[in-house]
């Protein structure tokens, strides 16, 4: 099996290894499902080993001549976003089993992060203590994330893990296997926001707060934000329900 350290976790390369070979036996499961998520320790230090499923035929081939792994794309541009001091859990190693032909399981290992919330908190609970201030802050985060060229495409509600310290926020990205680096328009920029939360009075106040550091106009800022909003909400509930008449029929 291939595997790439960060530098910095060299020293732990033997424990990391055993992790991976010991991976569907061992560890405390954090997130089941299309992929798997579980927690590993060692030495009092937390390690969050994420497996990506085997993909399917195409991308077996794909993956394996082609396409660098979602894996490898998540240790890589993890390591961009600590060059650029961007928040994202540490870089620790990814793995890749592939044959000689097929791309097969994959591994991303980081420092496990304890964070106090995410995004999602802020969506479910208007009522959540400090909502505004902390919504304003992770404007502010992602408006700095424009700055320097970084376009998270999966920017959503359960991707982004906020840490209080005191009376700040600090904000870590993860799931980070989809990414472009590259200057930013306006358009795409309030794009970026559209998956985020389907709640006017949210994207209100994300407007406002962007606004004040571009040369927009806050209704300007908010058209377009409840634009692409209201796009994505539109193609996520079809597309739910196109899941749920599938499911149906499958009867």
């Amino acid at each position: 099996m291939k595997a790439v350290f960060s530098n910095n976790y060299l020293e732990q390369s033997g424990f990391v290894k055993q992790c991976i070979e010991n991976f569907d036996s061992k560890g405390k499961i954090l997130a089941e499902g299309r992929n798997e998520i579980r927690i590993f320790e060692n030495d009092a230090e937390q390690y969050n080993i994420k497996s990506f499923r085997i993909p399917n035929t195409v991308n077996k081939i794909a993956y394996r001549f082609f396409r660098k792994s979602k894996a490898q794309r998540s240790f890589e541009y993890a390591s961009i976003l600590e060059k650029k001091g961007i928040g994202t859990p540490a870089p620790v190693a990814y793995f890749e089993n592939p044959s000689s032909v097929f791309f097969r399981e994959s591994f991303y290992v980081c420092r496990h992060l304890q964070a106090h919330l995410t995004f999602r908190e802020l969506v479910t609970d208007l009522d959540f203590p400090d909502h505004e201030n902390i919504l304003r802050a992770f404007t502010r985060f992602t408006y700095e994330l424009h700055q320097k060229n970084i376009q998270f495409l999966d920017h959503s509600p359960g991707n982004t893990l906020i840490v209080k310290t005191g009376s700040t926020y600090e904000f870590f990205l993860v799931d980070l296997n989809r990414m472009n680096f590259k200057e930013l328009n306006f358009e795409e920029r309030m794009q970026n926001f559209s998956r985020l939360t389907p709640k006017r009075i949210m994207v209100k106040i994300m407007a406002n707060e962007y606004a004040g550091f571009i040369n927009k106009s806050e209704e300007e800022v908010f058209e377009k934000m409840w634009f692409y909003t209201e796009q994505f909400q539109h193609k996520f509930q079809r597309k739910k329900a196109l899941k749920k008449k599938i499911k149906f029929w499958k009867r």
